[in-house]
């Protein structure tokens, strides 16, 4: 674990500052595995689709949280994301040696979908679009599908809206 805590941190007690937004990565996670992404939003049900679809709550969330002007929580969240997708490719058998040209691109990836994602929500428009190119990754699916996804995702973002930053640190997701 690269960022696990030192030694002589843990020799005088201090712990990984991370360890407080372990129950919002945690909300995001299981948000992101709830059934009916997969069963009515059509979102496929494969180690992509369960990434695409918890990037794209990581992705409301950090948006939100860069609103709050919680920038170093962000970066806190960011990170325990890095470490679990790095656990996860490794639990793949994702070798030392590609594992992190991987991690590097899943960033890219969040990068980018929280940019498509903030201008969609700004805007009002073209959220289906990003989630077309995004989550389904062009494939043709359904546009009931797709509407399933975009008001589930516009709701959570509604919620999202009305949680204070002490609310949304401690784990609720609304």
């Amino acid at each position: 674990m690269p960022n696990a805590p030192s030694f002589l941190q843990r020799l005088l007690g201090r712990s990984d500052p991370r360890e407080g937004l372990a129950p919002l990565y945690n909300a995001v996670v299981g948000e992101g595995r709830q059934p009916h992404w997969y069963l009515d939003g059509a979102v496929p049900d494969t180690i992509d689709g369960r990434f695409d679809m918890i990037v794209a709550i990581m992705a409301l969330v950090l948006i939100r949280l860069e609103q709050q002007n919680a920038a170093q929580e962000s970066a806190w969240l960011t990170e325990l994301f890095v470490d679990d997708m790095d656990g996860q490719l490794r639990q793949e058998g994702i070798g030392d040696v590609v594992v992190g040209k991987h991690v590097g691109r899943m960033m890219s990836a969040l990068g980018g979908r929280i940019s498509a994602y903030r201008a969609a929500l700004q805007t009002g428009t073209g959220l289906d679009e990003a989630l077309r190119r995004n989550l389904y990754r062009g494939a043709e699916v359904p546009d009931a599908a797709v509407a399933h996804v975009e008001g589930a995702l516009r709701e959570r973002w509604v919620r999202l809206g009305c949680l204070s930053r002490d609310a949304l640190l401690a784990g609720d997701i609304g």
